[in-house]
């Protein structure tokens, strides 16, 4: 288990309130976190849109999102900040400016945070070093997604203990609750920061898939994350059912066999009715109906999909919050 001072140093060298990884978050920063989400909630909007009036959140994004890019440009706008959006195909970006200088650039026109989505592995990083600001992860190559994995943790909360039990966590919030994470492992940043950040609140992670999309050293993740390579066997156990969809922009060089993944890994009714009948269904997005999950799972009774995207907003408010030093966060070093 990570202690607080071993979180507080791996973070201490980047811009305070950046969130580059769930390493860096201790379980108090957890709760402090989803506290300041179920806070904000209850605020009347011209109280909530006075937290960051005046403030200037710059969006970068290298890789095409909806539902994060999204979330986190109305979260901004709800908490009345100013937003501006950059992308690869519409900037100096496409003209091969770096990412060191397209974050000074930025800085200079006077982005206060900068919340990046990058197709390399530590790029969040690299940004916060460049340029002193807060940087939030939005999804670095196959590293990380923590703000994902905080959403997604405040979703099972929720369903499993309400609302108020998702105000706050501990250690042992997920005590019993295993949470079967399936499909392309390899690729997901979001299995990593759920496999991450799960079992540090008493959960127990199997990762399932195929060897090709789930290679042993996935185990290595950290204690209270298992391979379990039979979907059965797993959805037999789980309280909790993840999917993840197939990365095809990802798989160049892999012969994976379609057919044979959607007749071994696809979630079905059939199969949720017969070995987890009471689940909760996850997908972080984007869903591809007929391969991982089908219609009746993803709009099903047990689906929490279009509740994540809900917490996602919620979520994101209170890490922009925490960014620039707002509501509850206001002068606190994090």
């Amino acid at each position: 288990m990570q202690k607080a001072s071993e979180v507080a140093a791996r973070r201490s060298e980047y811009a305070p309130g950046s969130l580059l990884s769930v390493a860096h978050l201790s379980v108090s920063d957890v709760s402090k976190i989803l506290t300041e989400t179920a806070r904000l909630a209850t605020l009347a909007p011209a109280e909530r849109s006075a937290l960051l009036r005046g403030r200037t959140v710059a969006l970068l994004f290298y890789e095409s999102s909806t539902r994060t890019r999204t979330s986190f440009e109305l979260a901004a706008k709800s908490l009345g900040a100013t937003t501006t959006l950059v992308s690869d195909k519409s900037s100096s970006i496409e003209k091969g400016e770096s990412l060191k200088d397209t974050g000074l650039t930025l800085r200079a026109l006077g982005a206060e945070c900068i919340i990046l989505r990058h197709s390399a592995s530590g790029a969040p990083f690299v940004l916060v070093r460049e340029t002193g600001l807060p940087v939030l992860n939005a999804g670095d190559g196959m590293h990380e997604h923590p703000s994902q994995a905080l959403l997604d943790l405040r979703t099972i909360m929720t369903r499993l203990h309400g609302a108020e039990g998702a105000a706050s966590v501990g250690e042992r919030s997920l005590d019993g609750v295993t949470v079967a994470i399936t499909g392309d492992i390899l690729h997901s940043r979001v299995a990593r920061s759920n496999a991450m950040l799960l079992p540090r609140l008493g959960a127990r992670v199997l990762l399932c898939g195929p060897t090709k999309l789930l290679p042993e050293v996935a185990a290595s993740l950290g204690p209270g994350v298992e391979i379990e390579r039979d979907f059965n066997r797993a959805l037999a156990q789980s309280q909790v059912v993840m999917m993840l969809r197939i990365q095809r922009e990802r798989l160049a060089g892999l012969e994976l066999d379609l057919s044979d993944y959607i007749a071994r890994y696809q979630l079905t009714g059939e199969k949720l009715a017969a070995l987890a009948p009471s689940a909760l269904v996850m997908h972080p997005g984007p869903m591809i109906r007929g391969m991982e999950i089908t219609d009746e799972v993803a709009d099903g009774s047990q689906s929490t999909i279009e509740e994540q995207v809900r917490h996602g907003l919620a979520v994101r408010s209170a890490l922009l919050a925490r960014a620039l030093g707002s509501g509850a966060f206001k002068g606190i070093t994090v």
